[in-house]
């Protein structure tokens, strides 16, 4: 990977003085352990007021990693830094490997390499030239999805018989647009909307649009994880026009995928508009985040086992509906009482009580990147 170049453009889009040297890979792992509780994934770390964002290990000894002063970058431009040097990483689709099979993905390929140099420029909000957005007719509404497949390398995925799945899948005409390896781009049509709302509800109820996209979603991944290559994370994102917004759509895609990765561990799913808090707490200095952790959940790691944190992260999905989180659990209501009695017991914390549940959650979504081995 050219890095030099990289590093250029940081400077050119932060404005800010950026140092590049090599560091022993046992301090990164040291500061990674010591600030996040993780050194396998991470990215950042923060050293004598100073972000130091990993480019790559060189070794098992060496990491090549760049300094920019703490002071002179915003959380925005953090993520927007760690997603350029994410995609660095990532391997492009070899194009020699394998000429285009077919006209469209031809002009997949067109599109693919316009949002990477946008990205790797650090641009997050471009419209797409006339002509790549005219050939693949890309002025109207689509439902955007972004999935990472998280299939061996040694598995080749062909463009055209996956095209053909996604299409039976959605019984449409759908764009399939390679990324990086193992990372697709799906625009479907908005009339699988239409389709998604059409089934009659319970009582009538009417489906909001963020259920619908949900349930899409939801069927897509069931669909591709059993009659794919396996696991995958997926992400959907509201109808819009490609032509004036995919770039920032991808973007937005990407950060969800790597904020749901990072604090919803297991899940699949990742939507951006359920996102918001993740979001925010990610803007939060590292060292803030490991002291609200300890105040709000202090000395009770013995308590936080997989029982209690299922149970409190029911609660909080279902509402803080006690009858509800006990059905969903297959528990009796004095059961879940007595969980939550014993967790306020070790905490002084009643997550029946709205404050105490902001707090609660908030220092969940937290634990599990500060406290994670």
């Amino acid at each position: 990977m050219d890095w030099e170049h990289i590093v250029e453009q940081l400077k050119s889009v932060l404005q800010a003085p950026i140092r590049r040297e090599v560091m022993a890979a046992e301090e990164w792992r040291g500061l990674a352990q010591k600030q996040h509780g993780d050194s396998m994934s991470l990215r950042a770390v923060v050293k004598d007021q100073e972000i130091l964002f990993l480019l790559e290990p060189l070794d098992h000894n060496q990491m090549d990693v760049i300094h920019v002063e703490e002071v002179l970058i915003t959380p925005s431009e953090k993520r927007l830094v760690e997603m350029l040097i994410e995609t660095g990483n990532q391997p492009r689709i070899p194009v020699k490997a394998a000429l285009p099979a077919s006209e469209d993905e031809r002009k997949a390929l067109q599109v693919r390499d316009w949002l990477l140099q946008q990205l790797e420029a650090g641009e997050t909000r471009a419209d797409m030239p006339e002509l790549l957005a005219t050939q693949l007719s890309l002025y109207t509404p689509r439902i955007p999805f972004l999935l990472y497949g998280d299939y061996s390398d040694s598995q080749l995925v062909s463009y055209t018989e996956f095209k053909k799945l996604l299409e039976s899948f959605f019984d449409a005409d759908i764009q399939l647009i390679p990324l990086m390896e193992k990372e697709w781009l799906i625009l479907g049509s908005e009339s699988l909307l239409m389709d998604s709302q059409g089934d009659e509800r319970e009582g009538d109820e009417e489906e909001t649009l963020e259920e619908a996209l949900s349930s899409i979603c939801s069927g897509l991944y069931e669909m591709l994880s059993n009659e794919w290559v396996g696991e995958c994370d997926v992400t959907i994102n509201y109808p819009k026009t490609p032509a004036a917004s995919l770039l920032s759509t991808v973007y937005e895609m990407r950060e969800a995928i790597r904020l749901g990765k990072m604090y919803h561990i297991g899940r699949n799913l990742h939507f951006p508009w359920s996102m918001h808090m993740e979001k925010l707490l990610y803007a939060v200095p590292d060292s803030e985040r490991t002291l609200f952790v300890d105040h709000i959940l202090r000395g009770i790691d013995h308590v936080m086992d997989p029982e209690m944190l299922s149970t409190l992260e029911h609660f909080f999905v279902l509402d803080c509906n006690v009858s509800e989180t006990a059905k969903k659990l297959y528990i009796h209501r004095n059961t879940l009482l007595y969980r939550l009695d014993k967790f306020k017991q070790e905490t002084g914390k009643d997550v029946r009580s709205f404050n105490d549940a902001v707090l609660v959650k908030t220092a969940l979504l937290l634990y599990k990147v500060t406290k994670r081995k």
